[in-house]
């Protein structure tokens, strides 16, 4: 054989060989989906249920929310009517603000008849009676009013900002101080406590209920 032919004999068989191992390269692996299913098809099973089997009657809890101001009212403390005062003028309700508050009821009617005549702060405004001595139908209505009395009189602006601010009550407290609502003014701060408010639940019938 020539040395022409050789080489081209050569280059043959390594053409087939390689075409060889093209050809018996294994295949790729099954993917997870495949496998998945090979093993339903391998494994398959089925549920059966008596005919005496009936369906079950569920009894699910029940539950209902209730208005925040509601559920205040029906707590009923000085804190509770705090609360109220804030939501009705839409001021934050925070430990801060309510801390000013319920010192602030503490001032004008004592924290164990703070719900005296219906009227915690003492407030005029739509009580029927000067100097604050007038009183309203329910604690929730006082609320309401006391609330409004501050965001409608200029001279509350202070007040109103510092609650809107959810400021310290060492901030806010002279802003009511200088305020016209007490003609004392607690002495410029000197007849305010900052002793703890004990906590104290009205009459129920304070409520209106």
């Amino acid at each position: 054989m020539s040395p022409r032919a050789r080489i081209a004999w050569g280059a043959s068989v390594s053409t087939f060989a390689l075409t060889a191992l093209v050809a018996i390269a294994p295949p790729a692996p099954p993917s997870a989906s495949a496998l998945l299913q090979a093993y339903v098809a391998a494994h398959p099973q089925a549920l059966q249920v008596g005919g005496h089997v009936s369906a079950a009657d569920i009894t699910r809890d029940a539950y209902s929310a209730k208005p925040g101001v509601q559920m205040l009212a029906e707590s009923g403390t000085n804190y509770d009517w705090a609360r109220i005062v804030l939501l009705s003028g839409g001021w934050p309700v925070t430990d801060s603000n309510v801390t000013v508050l319920v010192r602030w009821m503490r001032q004008e009617n004592g924290p164990t008849n703070w719900w005296n005549r219906n009227n915690p702060l003492n407030n005029g405004y739509g009580s029927g009676g000067g100097a604050g001595l007038g009183s309203y139908p329910d604690l929730v209505t006082a609320a309401q009013m006391a609330a409004k009395n501050l965001a409608t009189h200029s001279f509350y602006s202070s007040i109103v900002a510092g609650l809107a601010a959810s400021a310290p009550p060492e901030m806010i407290e002279p802003a009511i101080w200088a305020s016209p609502w007490a003609s004392s003014h607690y002495g410029d701060g000197t007849h305010w406590s900052h002793a703890p408010v004990p906590v104290v639940k009205a009459p129920t019938s304070a409520w209106g209920d």
